[in-house]
């Protein structure tokens, strides 16, 4: 079995995520993932012995649409999903990673060149364990984007990705994994 296999199979194990990648299938939202924090959170709870979704609270969404980079557009796209997703009890965050260059700075201060993709922006995630995104494609299949492979994932190890997050963001994230999951090996280089 290959990691990918290991890792579509350890995520069906969390019911709510599932739910939400058959739900925004019908969307037709171009080139959209759930990414991150909903993915590597699972793994880690089902190889430390927690219920899937233990304390997930939000499922990132990420989706690519530069026709319209308004706020109005990507708005609408968060209406559309709130509107498929609205009785799960977990949040779905939203956002369309064509306008991230748009805000970036502002919140990070560092500037971000505009992605080219959904998967431009997953390669540009501050930890190497967390650049992975699932979807299902029409035809039902969980398509897996892991530029990196899942060694890391499923290992426990936490090293950070220097393509674009400040230091800072890594680091924010290390402290909040390792009090859920003390069992994380971090190293604070690539």
């Amino acid at each position: 079995m290959t990691d990918l296999d290991r890792l579509r199979n350890v995520l069906r194990h969390n019911e709510i995520l599932g739910e939400i990648l058959e739900r925004v299938k019908v969307l037709g939202l171009p080139d959209w993932y759930l990414i991150a924090g909903c993915v590597v959170q699972t793994v880690w709870n089902v190889l430390t012995g927690r219920e899937a979704a233990e304390g997930i609270k939000d499922y990132d969404l990420f989706y690519y649409d530069a026709a319209d980079l308004g706020w109005a557009a990507e708005d609408r796209v968060i209406k559309a999903v709130a509107q498929v997703c609205g009785d799960l009890p977990v949040e779905v965050e939203v956002r369309n990673e064509a306008r991230v260059h748009l805000w970036y700075e502002a919140k990070f201060g560092v500037p971000c060149p505009p992605f080219a993709s959904t998967e431009a922006a997953i390669n540009a995630f501050p930890a190497v364990c967390s650049c992975v995104g699932v979807r299902l494609e029409p035809d039902g299949r969980m398509h897996v984007y892991a530029p990196h492979g899942c060694d890391d994932l499923f290992a426990l190890v936490v090293r950070p990705n220097d393509v674009l997050a400040p230091r800072v963001v890594f680091e924010g994230k290390v402290a909040r994994w390792r009090r859920r999951w003390p069992e994380l090996t971090v190293f604070t280089s690539g």
